[in-house]
């Protein structure tokens, strides 16, 4: 197994130039079966990244751009009627994919949105009176621009909480984009220094996701991840000034993200060439897991304090034990 994610992680890497670290995170959600969100400016091959994760593990890509005239039929496909035999046939959508990148998601009107949510959740899809299973593969990568909100429809909260992990990406640094404009412009001229061919085949990676199951986890981890969770609920145990800081959180992150913080530090672990799960794991997918999932209150807005921040003040408060 460590020498599958080694040479998937080693053949992205040369493909997608400086952002190592998103790259990393959307293996984890793949290994852990979940589904992420990306945040972040445009040009930041967040799209560019999706195809390489695609093509590099066989799988088929479709990218559907979310427009506000967008229609659930347009993502989950509908039923045709065929003149010729009197009857109607099924015409699958672009969700009938194994990775689909959901681009611009926020642009979208909640009934487009519910629409890809369900299918995230269920893995399947229902037109008309027919239910119709995705593949066992199926894997949502969802964007979403932080820079324009005109004219989009923000993702409620609990929506945003079928999301394994919130991604936020952004520019890369001076040597990044220096090799960014240099691989480009080897590409421009049809130079292939790196092509992305297919180095693992779907079967290696169902078989990672069944392996992140039988790492081993003590219990003094499973007690931090659930005191992680809990401190964003009810963080006397914690704080001195417990009141000042609950008043910064109007809720707390739901029962998902215990299941999250499972399920991605076990991925986490197996890719770092672990067969067990350390407390550094979990800190290590803690921000991705949590940023989308703790709804910060007024008085946090009014003084300046971020969901990063919260999210830091809880992993220095709870102990790890």
């Amino acid at each position: 197994m460590e020498a599958v994610v080694d040479r998937l992680k080693d053949h992205l890497k040369h493909a997608i130039v400086g952002q190592e670290a998103l790259l990393t995170d959307l293996l984890v959600a793949l290994i852990a079966k979940g589904h992420v969100l990306l945040e972040g400016p445009p040009g930041i091959a967040k799209t560019t990244a999706s195809k390489a994760l695609a093509k590099a593990i066989s799988a088929s890509f479709q990218r559907i751009q979310f427009t506000p005239d967008l229609l659930p039929g347009d993502v989950t496909g509908s039923e045709i009627y065929q003149p010729e035999t009197a009857a109607f046939k099924f015409v699958p959508g672009p969700i009938m994919h194994d990775i689909v990148l959901a681009d611009e998601i926020n642009r979208a009107p909640a009934k487009v949105q519910s629409a890809l949510l369900e299918a995230m959740g269920e893995r399947q899809i229902t037109v008309g009176n027919s239910t119709y299973t995705l593949s066992d593969l199926f894997f949502v990568i969802a964007t979403q621009n932080p820079i324009e909100q005109e004219g989009t429809y923000p993702l409620p909260e609990a929506q945003l909480d079928r999301f394994i992990m919130k991604l936020e990406v952004g520019y890369p640094d001076l040597e990044s984009e220096l090799a960014v404009m240099r691989l480009v412009r080897e590409q421009d001229k049809g130079v292939q220094s790196h092509s992305i061919t297919a180095q693992v085949s779907q079967a290696d990676i169902q078989a990672l996701q069944k392996a992140a199951l039988e790492i081993y986890m003590a219990e003094s981890v499973e007690q931090y991840i659930v005191y992680l969770v809990t401190a964003t609920r009810h963080p006397t145990p914690y704080f001195e000034d417990e009141g000042a800081f609950a008043s910064l959180i109007e809720y707390g992150v739901s029962p998902r993200a215990t299941l999250a913080l499972d399920r991605c530090a076990r991925a986490h672990a197996l890719i770092s060439g672990r067969d067990y799960v350390t407390p550094d794991d979990v800190r290590a997918v803690a921000h991705g897991v949590l940023r989308h999932r703790i709804l910060l209150s007024f008085q946090a807005s009014a003084q300046n304090i971020n969901v990063e921040q919260i999210i830091n003040m809880i992993l220095n408060k709870v102990p790890v034990l």
